[in-house]
């Protein structure tokens, strides 16, 4: 089906510049190792919190102490820190929801409060981390003050750094552990400089989407981000209109979109190759691989993007506009496009891209009327 081709290159790309809109793989993968290893929180003593709902104090969120716990491996360390980060990923969608409550100017002043008290956040995260990487052993030997948060992420990163008891004579096994310490630290260093930035830049791109959601009366309805995000957000807008819509939960989403791509592998086959799913060396058959793909999207939390939203449009036969503050807004299934008093007999699918949300990359959340 050549409509199917062109829909799925939504701004007239051929397959080889597909790579543009919602194609960005490798942003999404350093952004994804942020949210693996990402460290404990503070919660913000001024921050709001959603009604009926309590942060506790600093004591309860963390549990115990630092100096009181029981030394930690780096791996157990990470694995601690991921569920908290996820927890705090969990707060900032309960307390945007509370925001989007009274009049505009409130629900403005409170979106700014929350965008703040989560920078705030991050940074504390940020300084956490750090101590309780250098609480592993690492020091900087021109350290000056504890305070010095700079020279310990400088000690972190491997620069100027010594393990806090030296062996004369390391062992091949010592050294080799040393390096990949040094490279994991290396690496932490990265994330938190790309999240520093990220925290801007979502900043920005959601100031730029509320311009143009607002004057059309309609706001974001956010959706929990676990990988099923694109399903969730379809899942909930046919579930705004019960009557004019056969719904669907999003796991079934994912098979009937699964099952199109599958009957339709020779229209998709090109922009799934363009998107970079086949490392050039690989020995497999593009079609073999595209069916495990296919497999992917229908049996795990694997994230959607436009290959996928190509396939709802016409399983669904719906119109689907995405509206983004980063990109050009794009609509996919024109045909399905309804006007007038039509409109409410197949109302379209509203959705916003996020490029930047929650550190993970790609996020999708449901665009519903104020």
């Amino acid at each position: 089906m050549n409509t199917t081709c062109e829909l799925l290159g939504p701004m007239g790309q051929s397959p080889s510049q597909y790579n543009g809109i919602f194609g960005v793989r490798a942003a999404r993968l350093s952004s994804l190792l942020f949210f693996l290893s990402a460290p404990l929180f503070v919660v913000s003593s001024n921050m709001e919190t959603p009604e009926g709902e309590e942060w506790g104090d600093a004591g309860e969120v963390f549990g115990s102490n630092s100096m009181e716990r029981k030394k930690e491996s780096l791996e157990e360390v990470r694995a601690r820190q991921r569920k908290d980060v996820a927890d705090l990923q969990n707060k900032e969608i309960a307390l945007k929801k509370a925001a989007a409550k009274g009049s505009k100017a409130e629900q403005k002043a409170k979106k700014k409060k929350v965008e703040e008290d989560i920078s705030q956040l991050m940074s504390q995260l940020k300084a956490r981390h750090s101590e309780e990487l250098a609480s592993l052993g690492y020091k900087n030997e021109d350290v000056t003050g504890e305070g010095n948060l700079d020279n310990i992420v400088m000690a972190i990163a491997g620069i100027s750094v010594k393990k806090s008891v030296d062996s004369a004579k390391p062992s091949k096994g010592a050294k080799r552990r040393e390096r990949r310490a040094q490279q994991e630290a290396e690496r932490e260093q990265r994330i938190h400089e790309e999240q520093s930035k990220i925290i801007s830049d979502r900043t920005i791109e959601n100031e730029k989407l509320e311009e143009k959601l607002v004057p059309l009366g309609l706001t974001i309805n956010e959706i929990k981000p676990d990988g099923h995000c694109l399903y969730r957000a379809v899942e909930d807008q046919l579930s705004l209109y019960p009557s004019k819509n056969q719904l669907y939960s999003h796991q079934e989403l994912r098979k009937i979109a699964a099952a199109y791509m599958r009957e339709h592998a020779v229209d998709f086959l090109p922009f799934f190759l363009a998107d970079g799913k086949i490392e050039m060396d690989s020995n497999d058959l593009s079609l073999d691989i595209f069916h495990k793909y296919c497999e992917e999207v229908e049996s795990t939390a694997a994230w959607g993007g436009q290959l996928e939203l190509g396939a709802l449009t016409h399983c669904l036969k719906k119109h689907i506009i995405i509206f983004s503050g980063s990109f050009p807004d794009v609509e996919m299934g024109k045909e399905y496009k309804t006007e007038g008093e039509s409109i409410v007999s197949n109302p379209s699918i509203m959705l916003s891209y996020h490029k930047h949300a929650y550190g993970l990359g790609e996020h999708y959340n449901s665009v519903v009327p104020k």
